[in-house]
């Protein structure tokens, strides 16, 4: 009877470790990828440095790799795609720009740019496919924050709606494209991080912000959280760590049941620091950072490792069950689940 029940408690453990599998694709590109938007099953778009955007429109099996030549020096740290046809880039540091393309990336259009020494772009998200908004570090103490009414083709500085501001060493993280969520009531989360950690709200596009606490590891300027996830009802996820630091577990991921408020360590962490982190399920998340991949399935609460392959962030299609990672040196991988 032991025998037997040892036997069946083995045999799910290892079925569960296998259910979820990470399948390595070659890019055949050296580039830092950090931007990722999966639009469905069949479209995907990806972006990085030295200029590189790239689109898929077989699930990521092939990609169609394309060097803006104007561009070159530029690190396309976020992307958000609409359709295969419909994306936007952004790039961190300065100058900052933000290009559309609506023909499949043939041709982009620059539809802003800000020269300023100090802007630096960390994310971007959008409410539905008209309404969005970019964030930044701040400036002079105030968040930066960009806001779109017409599907990306202007960009309206809405920085002073957030009258709260960071405080000195507080900023965030352009690691993943993830810093920032939105949903379709108009919900609005960003985290920021370094010497002080919070998590910023609005419920009304951005026209006003709360601020909560976020415990996470802070202190330091390489420390905080580097991805945030949302659910309905205020359940979320935040990871990070301390990316000079990438395989400590300490106090590198909380959990929320009310958008922010308050937060729950879980029982077994992410294994390192991560910089991505995905809802597959309401129970079944993915966080990926340099030093591996991990998998939850019980809402965040404790995680294994899936593999030590990293990647800088992962995204789930839209509309669909697809899942693309994206990382260092070209990497790219689509996970089976």
């Amino acid at each position: 009877m032991i025998k037997s029940f040892l036997f069946i408690f083995f045999f799910l453990i290892c079925f569960q470790s296998e259910a979820q599998i990470l399948n390595p694709i070659d890019s055949g590109i050296n580039t830092s990828l950090r931007g990722l938007s999966v639009v469905n099953d069949s479209v995907a778009w990806i972006s990085g440095s030295k200029g590189w955007v790239a689109r898929s429109l077989d699930g990521g099996k092939i990609w169609s790799w394309n060097q803006l030549s104007a561009y070159k020096n530029l690190d396309f740290r976020d992307i958000e795609a609409f359709s295969d046809s419909k994306a936007i880039l952004i790039n961190a540091g300065s100058p900052a720009v933000i290009l559309l393309t609506i023909d499949g990336g043939i041709t982009w259009k620059e539809v802003y740019r800000n020269e300023s020494p100090d802007i630096f772009l960390d994310g971007m998200d959008f409410w539905d496919s008209e309404r969005g908004i970019i964030y930044g570090d701040p400036i002079n103490q105030k968040m930066v924050l960009l806001k779109t009414n017409d599907g990306g083709a202007n960009w309206e500085n809405i920085s002073d709606n957030n009258t709260i501001n960071l405080h000195v060493g507080e900023a965030s993280f352009a690691a993943s494209g993830t810093t920032i969520r939105c949903d379709s009531k108009g919900n609005t989360w960003i985290a920021t991080g370094g010497l002080k950690s919070r998590l910023f709200h609005s419920k009304e596009y951005g026209q006003s912000w709360d601020a909560y606490d976020c415990p996470i590891i802070q202190g330091k300027s390489s420390t905080g959280p580097f991805s945030i996830a949302l659910r309905k009802k205020g359940l979320g996820v935040a990871v990070g760590g301390d990316y000079l630091n990438d395989t400590s577990r300490v106090n590198n991921l909380l959990i929320t049941k009310n958008g922010g408020k308050s937060w729950q360590k879980p029982l077994i962490s992410t294994f390192g620091y991560r910089s991505a982190v995905e809802y597959l399920s309401k129970q079944s998340l993915i966080a990926t950072g340099p030093t591996g991949t991990d998998f939850s399935d019980d809402g965040g609460k404790t995680w294994r490792n899936l593999s030590i392959l990293g990647y800088h962030t992962a995204r789930k299609a839209k509309s669909g069950k697809l899942v693309i990672l994206t990382g260092s040196d070209g990497r790219i991988a689509s996970l089976t689940y």
